[in-house]
């Protein structure tokens, strides 16, 4: 199947209120153009150096998510570019947003990546240090975390279903804990190959790169 009817296909499947980011990676401008003419209009990338490109020679009405892992030293490169960091891994990621981005006076809006695997090869934030770094946002002035991301082992349609259901449950609980600077309104869970199983376990974002440009370059 072409761009057009993968999209058509996932937009019949899932409901209403999920958002779908389209992750573009690796994907050229021509076919974002499909996605764009087709009424998407969030697009996710993983490397800061093609975000940048496409950032300056795309579309300017989109909402750009940053959902690969980000390094320290390109922070700088992002600010008042990105819609969402959907992967603020660590408290010395979250130090060097604030610091950046209250040189600018930009607030940055972030998802907590969590690393409900324990994969050791996984970037997130492992259950048990959720805590400290929620504790840690209270402090800043220029984050805001609007909400939990995650990417689950890869494993059955059962398997799946627990890791997001698990996630499901965590998000919920912080829910009803009152965080400055903390609001649990996003859930962005499930790519191509389970968003629906995320969907069933309560997702509102899913982030789907080969279900819509097809395998990636």
């Amino acid at each position: 199947m072409g761009i057009e009817e993968n999209i058509k296909k996932i937009l019949k499947d899932i409901p209403e209120e999920v958002k779908v980011i389209a992750v573009s990676k690796t994907k050229p401008i021509e076919d974002m153009n499909k996605v764009y003419d087709l009424g998407l209009r969030d697009f996710g990338e993983n490397k800061v150096q093609e975000f940048l490109y496409k950032f300056e020679n795309f579309k300017k009405d989109v909402k750009w998510h940053l959902i690969g892992h980000l390094q320290t030293n390109k922070v700088k490169y992002i600010v008042g570019k990105v819609e969402l960091i959907q992967s603020l891994d660590s408290i010395k990621l979250l130090k060097e947003i604030e610091k950046v981005y209250s040189n600018h006076n930009v607030i940055a809006n972030t998802l907590l990546q969590i690393n409900i695997g324990r994969e050791q090869q996984k970037y997130g934030v492992l259950e048990e240090d959720i805590k400290s770094i929620l504790e840690y946002v209270e402090k800043c002035n220029f984050v805001k975390i609007k909400g939990i991301m995650v990417i689950i082992p890869k494993g059955t349609e059962a398997e799946n279903s627990l890791y997001f259901k698990k996630t499901h449950d965590i998000w919920s609980n912080l829910k009803f804990k009152k965080y400055k600077n903390v609001t649990m309104e996003i859930l962005s869970m499930g790519m191509s190959n389970d968003y629906h199983e995320a969907i069933k376990n309560g997702s509102n974002m899913i982030r789907v790169g080969t279900g819509i440009f097809g395998k990636r370059n």
